[in-house]
């Protein structure tokens, strides 16, 4: 069947619009936080994969680093035991980050890698563990830890944040044919794993590699002014703006400043976008519109 004028007119728009933008990535470091809806909904994963491979075909360096929240609390759940979480944290005891690891460097890590290699691709699955490149320290205990009941502060346990990177392993896959996708979890200089919040470990990947973009994937259209309106192209006192009237509030603030900090770390530019589109990825990197929010270090 012969394609119609018009359907052959806009395919050839798209594929004209994404290649300046193709031109411009070629060889650039693209560091990309999956996660929410994205990692549950199989068509959204498989067009995830699909987006990263065309990535990789393409010339670009894609770096995927996941979460895993539900699938831990769904297989904590299946143990009996009870989490708990303080500002969004996990409280993570040594039998909580033994499941922890297990999920994410198992079970939704491999999964992550099967779908790229299904569609072309050739993923490498990683934590921070491997080659101890992600250097990690325990998250220390501040004044919202304090439990409201007992005015006692709370040890969430395995809980870090990251003090260094070594990049040589990243370096070393993404340079050549392979797609690096990473657990978020480190070692610290004592030997124990940490579970680190992924869109954190993203953010100091993303400045490690001197990356052009950091995407972080979300169940939100992005950054929404009090309308409900996308906004996108805002600077860092932008953002700091929008924090201080409210615009940007509760689980938006952690990415924003996830976001700010790898702007200031050196990374060129950081999108949040909407996970709940369909090849989102894509349509971000390699289109005018994009979808979803734009920030920059200016």
């Amino acid at each position: 069947m012969t394609m119609q004028k018009k359907t052959a007119h806009q395919i050839a728009s798209v594929l004209t619009e994404a290649l300046p933008y193709i031109q411009r990535f070629k060889n650039k470091v693209i560091v990309v936080k999956f996660g929410g809806n994205a990692m549950i909904d199989e068509a959204l994963k498989h067009s995830f994969a699909r987006d990263i491979v065309l990535m990789k075909l393409v010339g670009l360096h894609p770096i995927v680093i996941h979460g895993g929240g539900p699938q831990i609390g769904g297989m904590l759940t299946k143990l009996g035991k009870t989490t708990r979480f303080i500002d969004g944290m996990r409280v993570t005891d040594s039998e909580t980050m033994q499941v922890v690891e297990m999920v994410l460097g198992g079970l939704v890590n491999k999964e992550i890698v099967h779908l790229i290699n299904r569609h072309g691709g050739k993923a490498v699955g990683l934590t921070g563990k491997d080659g101890h490149f992600i250097r990690a320290k325990k998250m220390p205990l501040k004044k919202e830890t304090i439990d409201s009941v007992t005015g006692e502060l709370i040890d969430l346990g395995y809980v870090g944040e990251v003090s260094a990177i070594d990049v040589n392993v990243l370096d070393m896959l993404s340079q050549g044919d392979f797609i690096p996708v990473i657990a978020p979890i480190g070692v610290g200089d004592d030997g124990h794993s940490y579970n680190i919040n992924a869109d954190l470990v993203a953010g100091k990947i993303a400045e490690a590699l001197n990356a052009e973009k950091l995407i972080l994937l979300t169940n939100t259209a992005g950054i929404l002014d009090k309308q409900g309106e996308l906004l996108t192209g805002l600077s860092l006192s932008d953002i700091d703006a929008l924090i201080e009237d409210g615009t940007i509030s509760q689980g938006m603030i952690p990415k924003t400043r996830c976001a700010t900090d790898a702007l200031k770390g050196g990374v060129t530019s950081v999108h949040i976008i909407d996970g709940r589109v369909e090849h989102a990825v894509l349509l971000e990197l390699f289109t005018d519109q994009g979808v979803g929010t734009l920030l920059l270090n200016r």
